[in-house]
């Protein structure tokens, strides 16, 4: 009996030894480092989505990039109501026509792009809502890779969830590249029709938008056949929409 008593003595000696207190210590010390670096993570994105909610951007990863390059930033922020009404307009159009509908992601136009992309063995087509771009745009840098586009769908999620519609187009209008140099729609439209945006019909709002694919490339003033292809197909959308109404 007294043998028994010293083996199962022996064998509660070895767990105890196994589990000891050293090790519990390192796991819980790894938590509390990971749970700490979760609420960094939480606090450096979700803060600026709230202030940028109220707070215009004042400077974007691509200008600064740019900058680098050697470009001037060209840019001159205005409010929706000092915009034309065209250039939403113009954008839902081309770029996504189910923005007032989807919550930052368009998944038939994911589907269409891939099934695209997939036929030409190439990226050709791309899927990206008006949501997606804006969080690109104003939170991310332009090449493409995994750990951007994981970042993207987070940063989409969260201006959904913090920002109206008006606001994310409001944004995306005021931040995105429109030529060497030129950011957001008033810089442009001074740029290219020497006038304000506010101003702008049917056509010269087309016409600003129908570049956005590639900026330094394609031109707003004698544009190519196909940039001019699909500046008429812009418009043809926009004569079938009508108006946009965020309310």
């Amino acid at each position: 009996m007294a043998g028994i008593k010293k083996l199962l003595s022996r064998v509660s000696n070895k767990k105890k030894k196994t589990s000891s207190p050293k090790s519990g210590g390192k796991l819980k010390r790894f938590l509390r480092i990971l749970r700490n670096l979760i609420i960094f993570f939480l606090i450096v994105t979700i803060l600026p989505v709230i202030i940028y909610k109220w707070v215009n951007p004042p400077i974007t990863p691509l200008m600064l990039i740019r900058k680098t390059e050697g470009y001037s930033i060209n840019k001159d922020w205005k409010s929706m109501k000092d915009l034309s009404p065209n250039l939403p307009l113009a954008a839902v159009s081309a770029e996504d026509d189910k923005f007032l509908t989807h919550h930052g992601f368009d998944f038939d136009a994911l589907k269409l792009a891939f099934e695209t992309n997939q036929k030409q063995d190439k990226m050709v087509k791309g899927g990206s809502t008006i949501s997606q771009q804006t969080a690109k745009n104003v939170f991310l840098w332009p090449h493409r890779d995994y750990i951007r586009k994981g970042l993207e769908t987070y940063f989409t999620f969260l201006i959904e969830l913090f920002w109206s519609k008006e606001r994310i187009m409001e944004v995306y209008l005021n931040i995105v590249e429109m030529g060497e140099g030129i950011y957001g729609s008033e810089a442009a439209s001074q740029y290219y029709f020497k006038k304000p945006a506010s101003k702008l019909n049917k056509q010269e709002a087309a016409a600003i938008i129908a570049i956005l694919p590639n900026p330094r490339i394609f031109k707003v003033v004698n544009p190519s056949p196909r940039t001019q292809n699909y500046k008429g197909a812009i418009v043809r959308r926009m004569q079938k929409l009508g108006k946009i109404n965020f309310k």
